[in-house]
């Protein structure tokens, strides 16, 4: 539970940070605040001469003066209450606006590796409920620290001018609320950290329902998902409504006190009148300064418990916006000077967590312009050697190097911009087919587009769809087959025209025919350049300069294929198993390299 110091220092770190990059619209906010307040002030005086002038010493003159000093005051009420909101307004929004953007760059530059450990839904949640939060404490706070504050200042200020004995005494009242208020205040940041946690999960669990809703039918889990829903949503309704009803326990001491405070004021006041030792115009001035000035009184009693709800939600945002990456350009990286693509694994050890050595001490080269295959079984580590060279992640021990260059001391960028990615795990923007095959470079012609999509096979289907290349793909490419995607995202690799290519089971969703056109253009693509192909099907690898068997995070086995056939090891069984003549499989024949 944060104390009074570390939630100054919150709010403070919002104000310096982000709040105060408005200076010049702040400053006009607090001249509208403070006229707003100097309004509510005049408003008590005038009671004074429209009750002893008017109404005891019947001056008509009086009447038209005070006439129009109302409508003076609540004109310039209203005009200033609206300048500060608008002006309050745009501040908040520009605010939140501030943080997200810095948020959002913060996560699109976050570790992959970081990803792992936090859903995409608590983090959707973050993006967006918890930054809205950050508008009620970046400016209603503001408001109520200042233009509520200055009213009840400036009301309190008056009670002293008509009688300071009374004015004291009510005085005597506020510090127990006070105190109440602010042990509720801290039930409260307890009670809002549950519901933006709360809110976290439940975003994740509407995400992973939604998203796998095709497993959800195909298993009849329908009726399942519902109840576990039910559950979520009654927790979710049990933990809003315990912060909401803390919040309103505010309502009750500040209404308790007012009611003590404003009938002991009567009380003194009357006799006062009754006893000839004040006017009646004092006494209803002093019951309306009172009377207005409990409005803003409540609100900056409130405040407090209010306040934690969006200060939990700063929090929450501030730790992410606080997260220390590990995989980071260092301070001396520079761009990569690339000559060849030869790339080299130099006793390369790497673990996903202290527990799980994924790779154990790898050792390879990938000479500029070869083609290099890993085969083996699955959760031998072939993707995470694959991943580690566009530096998804930092190898725990050993190193790393393209063209002799440690990845670890060029920049990120320039090393990726040299990488082109096809992943079994195809990832499509809910964009055009156009949009997303270009995504591979942005400066393409609509020619190179065309034959890189050619290249790909996916130009025929494309033209086939009533839109062509301005098809929308949907989330997640829900429209296309699996097979669509995959081409897609082959064509934007191809685009690219990287010197470095990475396939990941690139043909792992096509079927035959497509398999069989794409692995043509694979073939084309590949010559010159340096790649590392990951294949299940050994179909695919067969004419690879370089076969290398991953087993349990060791290379047990390297040489072409034909060579790795005649010492009849682990390669000589995961070909002959899959293509056992058990099954009416003829092993393919395989062809000189393109």
């Amino acid at each position: 539970m944060p104390d009074k110091s570390a939630t100054v220092a919150l709010y403070g770190r919002l104000l310096r940070d982000y709040v105060s990059l408005y200076k010049g619209r702040l400053f006009l906010a607090i001249i509208f605040m403070i006229v707003s307040a100097l309004t509510a002030t005049a408003t008590a005086f005038v009671m004074k001469p429209i009750i002893d002038e008017v109404f005891f010493d019947k001056n008509s003159d009086f009447v038209i003066y005070t006439t129009l000093a109302v409508i003076g005051i609540f004109a310039a009420r209203g005009f200033a209450t609206y300048g500060q909101t608008i002006v309050m307004d745009w501040v908040g929004t520009r605010v939140v606006s501030d943080i997200q953007k810095n948020l959002f760059r913060k996560l699109v530059f976050a570790d992959l590796a970081w990803f792992h450990d936090n859903s995409s839904g608590e983090l959707i949640s973050r993006f967006v409920f918890d930054t809205n939060y950050l508008k009620t404490v970046a400016t209603q706070t503001l408001v109520v620290m200042t233009k509520d504050s200055l009213t009840a200042i400036f009301l309190i200020a008056s009670l002293f001018y008509y009688d300071w004995k009374m004015a004291l005494a009510t005085l005597i009242a506020l510090p127990p609320g006070a105190l109440a208020i602010r042990q509720l205040g801290k039930r409260s940041r307890k009670a809002s950290n549950k519901v933006l946690e709360q809110t976290a999960d439940f975003s994740s669990f509407l995400e992973e329902n939604f998203q796998g809703i095709r497993v959800v039918k195909a298993y009849d889990r329908e009726t399942q998902a519902v109840q576990q829903g039910n559950e979520v949503i009654e927790d979710r309704f049990r933990i809003q409504f315990k912060a909401l009803r803390i919040e309103a326990s505010s309502g009750p001491i500040v209404e308790t006190l007012a009611g003590f405070l404003i009938a002991g004021v009567i009380f003194y006041g009357a006799s006062n009148v009754i006893d000839g030792q004040t006017t009646p115009g004092t006494f209803f001035a002093f019951i309306t300064a009172i009377m207005l000035a409990y409005q803003p009184i409540k609100s900056v009693a409130k405040l407090f418990p209010r306040m934690q709800t969006g200060l939990a939600a700063v929090q929450r945002i501030f730790t992410l916006l606080d997260v220390d990456h590990k995989v980071v350009d260092s301070p001396a990286a520079t761009p990569i000077e690339f000559k060849r693509g030869d790339i080299e694994f130099d006793h390369v050890k790497f673990s996903y967590n202290p527990d799980e050595v994924v790779l154990k001490d790898i050792s390879l080269k990938l000479e500029a312009g070869k083609r290099v295959a890993l085969v083996g079984p699955s959760g031998g580590g072939k993707s995470t050697i694959l991943n580690l060279i566009p530096r998804f992640y930092d190898v725990d021990e050993g190193n790393i190097l393209v063209d002799g260059q440690n990845i670890r001391d060029v920049t990120m960028a320039s090393l990726r911009q040299k990488i082109a990615l096809v992943s079994q795990d195809v990832f499509l923007f809910d964009d055009t087919i156009k949009a997303n095959i270009a995504y591979g470079r942005d400066d393409a012609t609509d020619a190179e587009l065309i034959a890189a999509a050619k290249a790909a096979a996916v130009h025929d289907f494309v033209t086939a769809l009533p839109k062509g290349y301005d098809t929308m793909v949907g989330s997640h490419g829900v429209r296309l087959s699996g097979g669509q995607k995959q081409r897609i995202s082959i064509a934007r690799a191809m685009l690219k025209d990287a010197p470095i290519l990475l396939l990941d089971e690139a043909t792992s969703a096509l079927d035959t025919e497509s398999e069989r056109k794409i692995q043509s253009a694979l073939k084309h693509l590949m010559k010159g350049r340096t790649s590392l192909v990951i294949a299940h099907r050994l179909s695919t690898i067969l004419d690879a300069d370089i076969i290398n068997v991953v087993v349990d995070g060791m290379i047990v086995e390297s040489g072409s294929h034909d060579e790795l056939l005649e010492k009849e090891g682990v390669y000589a069984d995961l070909y002959n198993h899959q293509f056992s003549f058990d099954g009416g499989v003829t092993p393919p024949v395989r062809t000189k390299p393109v």
